[in-house]
């Protein structure tokens, strides 16, 4: 019997919240099984077992926050138990309250107690499905005359547990399926405030944010770009790259127009150090992207856009935004950005005011593409696609020329995408 230490899951964390236990207490697992789901200031990681054994005490609930070299699990070797240990955990458990739910129901346990007869236990629910629940629980309901399906169960995939019926017996009008007849159920309405903690990948948003507006003077800097000509060539070029296995979007053409830009301007790609007294001219352009996930924001950043075709940048894209929406992006991939873009315009809006993320000095805001009249060389109004963006600079290295400028170049690149062509190397 060991403890599980929660190992070094990244430079400098302390600390991470438990996300959701893989196991339960009472579990056979298998060497580097996944175990938990823990979230760190930079993304969710999966905790995989040292070795084959069972699990004897889970030492945090979903929700908390575990500390680096703290115990996480205790784990017993499998190969110094006796055989049948299963059922005698489960039968230790009933006298304790309900571990988190398990993945599947054990179906080798059997409980062959004697019991006085009572009311038949339902084990289905009204679609078939049969209700899980462990036998410590399925005797709990006999022994109060219950029916399984009449208790709501909290646990993963409905699972019934120990908490669910005690609570059921309390009150038992919240926790039945049915009302009695001509009573109706209705919600019961809460005068009370409801509390959440800002925790997880919010709680690390809200304190970079903060820390990036009191600290980098921003200066903002707005521009329509005509991306009627993009649009062209993107679609020309779709069935081929499709042909290919890949997902052409507009992405990989404007990283790959930030990367040429920032050759003439690097200082868009730069750092600065803490005591505000030297600039890191960063030697890749890595461009993240800001991505609504399910755990919260998360900027991936496609390393090396300046070296990459729109073929491998476009791969990368659909990698890293596939990744980052489970939640499940790597700590690689989320460190290094060196610029960043927020495709707000997906959701809607066209201007925003973005928040440069730290230590970059550069952020651009794109808002959605709209059909808009617009004059020709002969003075015609023609229908053309605009996209409206907002740039940020960190002011303290930055001017509004040189963003200017910066962005007539970018913004060149993408209204002539072609010229694109004699720039890469």
């Amino acid at each position: 019997m060991s403890d599980f230490i929660l190992p070094d899951i990244g430079e400098g964390i302390v600390e991470c919240e438990l996300v959701k236990w893989l196991v339960s207490e009472g579990d056979l697992i298998e060497e580097d099984q996944p175990v938990a789901e823990v979230m760190t200031d930079k993304a969710l990681v999966e905790i995989p077992a040292p070795y084959k054994g069972r699990v004897t005490k889970l030492y945090w609930k979903e929700g908390d926050i575990a500390k680096v070299h703290a115990p996480l699990f205790e784990l017993v070797d499998e190969s110094g138990e006796e055989s049948g240990s299963a059922t005698a955990s489960e039968e230790r458990k009933s006298d304790e309250p309900e571990a988190q739910p398990a993945k599947s129901e054990p179906s080798t346990t059997v409980d062959d107690s004697p019991e006085p007869a009572k009311a038949p236990v339902s084990t289905t629910r009204q679609d078939g499905q049969k209700i899980p629940a462990s036998p410590a629980v399925r005797r709990l309901i006999r022994e109060n005359d219950l029916a399984l399906e009449d208790v709501q169960g909290s646990g993963k995939d409905g699972r019934v547990l120990k908490a669910d019926v005690l609570s059921h017996l309390e009150h038992p009008e919240t926790g039945s399926s049915s009302a009695p007849a001509g009573r109706p159920q209705r919600p019961a309405h809460s005068q009370e405030v409801r509390v959440e903690p800002i925790k997880g990948m919010q709680a690390v948003m809200a304190k970079r944010m903060v820390a990036s507006a009191s600290t980098i003077p921003h200066f903002n800097f707005s521009e329509d770009i005509d991306v009627t000509e993009l649009l062209a060539l993107r679609q020309q070029l779709k069935p081929e790259a499709e042909a290919r296995g890949s997902r052409l979007t507009l992405m990989p053409f404007i990283m790959k127009a930030i990367a040429l830009a920032v050759r003439e301007y690097p200082i868009l790609n730069s750092q600065i150090n803490e005591d505000v007294t030297e600039i890191h001219y960063q030697p890749s352009c890595n461009v993240g992207m800001a991505v609504d996930s399910k755990i919260g924001l998360l900027v991936p950043n496609v390393k090396n856009v300046e070296h990459l075709t729109l073929l491998e940048i476009a791969d990368e894209v659909t990698r890293l935004t596939e990744a980052a929406r489970e939640g499940r992006v790597s700590q690689a991939d989320l460190k290094g950005g060196t610029i960043t873009i927020s495709n707000i315009g997906a959701l809607g809006g066209t201007y925003a005011s973005p928040i440069i993320n730290a230590p970059e000095v550069a952020i651009v805001a794109l808002g959605r593409t709209q059909k808009l009249p617009r004059f020709d060389a002969n003075g015609q109004v023609v229908e053309r696609s605009i996209m409206t963006i907002s740039w940020a600079g960190d002011h303290r290295i930055i001017d509004g020329g040189t963003i200017a400028r910066f962005n007539n170049l970018w913004k060149s690149y993408l209204e002539s995408p072609q010229s694109m062509l004699l720039h890469m190397g």
